[in-house]
């Protein structure tokens, strides 16, 4: 295998962490999946800004920054109205950063727009399961709330995918 086979692969890891738990049966599970994934967005885009020379990618990845900033912050003010324990930020963003930190210059716009499509689909298939299916009526609401601007995020990558990823 090559290298930049296993970097591509590390980097999909890093940005599907919620897809393992998915397809989990509980909101705690949910809320670990959401808020994983959450803190991967935030991180891959800080990087995005620091590394891509795109304005396109640049404008992207700073709404992803806020967007996925204020979600987390919602999310795991309403977790700890339920007593659900959230993941630790530090410890994701540390292993986050470590899969990534390989990633080329050359083929970090690529890289990034490809995965943003790939961590949208799982984002939204989670989002989706927890606000038909949640044991909890408040998380319902908040996914119900929070799918439309996941999907809008996917639209909007799955542009960016057809201009630089692939």
């Amino acid at each position: 295998m090559s290298n930049l086979f296993l970097k591509r692969a590390g980097l999909c890891m890093a940005m599907g962490l919620a897809s393992v738990q998915a397809m989990a049966a509980t909101s705690d599970d949910f809320v670990d999946a959401a808020v994983e994934a959450g803190i991967a967005e935030v991180v891959t885009g800080n990087l995005a800004l620091e590394k891509s020379k795109d304005a396109e990618i640049k404008t992207f990845a700073q709404q992803m920054v806020t967007d996925h900033t204020k979600v987390n912050q919602q999310l795991t003010e309403l977790a700890g109205k339920l007593d659900i324990k959230v993941p630790d930020d530090a410890a994701l963003t540390d292993k986050i950063k470590k899969v990534i930190l390989e990633w080329r210059d050359e083929s970090f716009d690529k890289s990034y727009v490809n995965n943003q499509v790939a961590a949208h689909e799982k984002a939204v298939e989670l989002y989706k399961k927890e606000a038909q299916s949640s044991d909890k009526a408040e998380l319902k609401a908040f996914a119900v709330q929070t799918l439309p601007a996941l999907e809008k995020h996917l639209q909007e990558a799955k542009q960016l995918q057809t201009k630089h990823g692939k």
